[in-house]
């Protein structure tokens, strides 16, 4: 399938310098592409490449100047990164609609409701009273236990496993091997030392255009239920505990955890590997850094914090740059011991 300029700039709201019948089938890094591959220039220092490039067309930034003859078609946008992850976008979506029926073998409950469009993928299992959305993608061997929806255009990629009652949104895309609905961690320590499982009776709710990546683990509630609202971004291999909230457009990091009935708010970003303690809040807006520790809730909104135990980011960078001087000033303290001794002595 071939894509000309002309039809490229529509789609991304961009303008044509050059050829505009120019056509390309596939996608290529602008140092690597080839004849009949569009590339894209976002990052001035591979602009060297765009005058190398094979690249029949590529994607840049309106105010690029050119500072020699190039071969390509240009196609100039406000936002090159932007408009190449929006053409990718599409172009996905073109893929995906030529997706849809029902593989064998696979096994479908006879009570499960299908929408229109939708691909279900060998080795799948769907149980009872599930509901799926138009268009959504169901791919070999997802497991979809009973009662669990899944809205339209949501893709659930292999080996994803939804337990039952699970309610996941439109436009979601979930990645392999990820688990949602596990129990939570519950359990009750007894006089005995030993500890009874507490009963997770809720279930994960994951609102519309969230993506999670893969082998993450969201836990069931509870009571009540787990959610990731709107516009979320979870990376792979993350913990996220029972009842635990995550705020719109909150993205979290790979191999974060959080820990139970911890609300994070909106637009919130967690670095990779912190951690946060149960019962928290974590206010909008507010930046954790790679490998911190949160222990304590986070109330004023926008605030930055490091370190373990987290805390202000400044002020923790300015505790990091004195511990790196630490040898220094036991050096200057020593020799100011060893003034303070030559000068009493002299009193002496």
């Amino acid at each position: 399938m071939q894509f000309p300029a002309a039809q490229i700039a529509l789609l991304i709201d961009g303008k044509v310098d050059g050829d505009p019948t120019v056509a390309v089938a596939s996608f290529g890094k602008i140092e690597e592409a080839t004849k009949g591959q569009l590339a894209f220039l976002a990052n001035p220092k591979y602009e060297e490449h765009l005058y190398t490039t094979e690249a029949s067309i590529i994607i840049v930034n309106e105010t690029q100047e050119l500072k020699q003859p190039i071969n390509a078609t240009l196609i100039r946008v406000p936002d090159a990164y932007t408009a190449f992850a929006s053409l990718l976008s599409k172009y996905q979506e073109i893929v995906a609609q030529q997706m849809a029926g029902i593989q064998e073998p696979s096994f479908i409950s006879k009570t499960a409701m299908l929408g229109e469009k939708v691909f279900i993928g060998a080795f799948a299992y769907i149980g009872e009273n599930v509901s799926i959305g138009n268009s959504a993608k169901i791919f070999p061997n997802v497991y979809l236990g009973d009662h669990v929806k899944v809205g339209e255009n949501s893709v659930l990629h292999p080996g994803v496993k939804i337990y039952h009652h699970c309610v996941i949104g439109k436009n979601v895309t979930i990645h392999a091997g990820t688990v949602i609905g596990s129990d939570g961690f519950g359990f009750a320590p007894q006089a005995d030392g030993s500890f009874k499982k507490v009963p997770q009776i809720g279930n994960v709710i994951i609102e519309d255009f969230v993506e999670i990546g893969a082998n993450a683990t969201i836990d069931r509630a509870t009571i009540g239920s787990t959610i990731i609202k709107s516009g979320a971004k979870l990376d792979n291999l993350i913990q996220i505990a029972h009842n635990v909230e995550v705020g719109n457009n909150t993205v979290i990091a790979a191999q974060a955890g959080v820990s139970g009935s911890t609300k994070i708010g909106n637009n919130v970003m967690i670095g990779g590997q912190a951690g946060i303690v149960g019962h928290l809040q974590i206010a909008d807006g507010s930046k954790i850094n790679a490998q911190s520790g949160v222990s304590k809730s986070i109330k004023t909104p926008k605030t930055a914090v490091t370190g373990s135990p987290a805390f202000d980011y400044t002020s923790a960078l300015r505790s990091q740059a004195l511990s790196r001087n630490l040898p220094e000033l036991e050096k200057r303290l020593k020799e100011l011991e060893e003034l303070v001794k030559h000068l009493m002595a002299e009193k002496v």
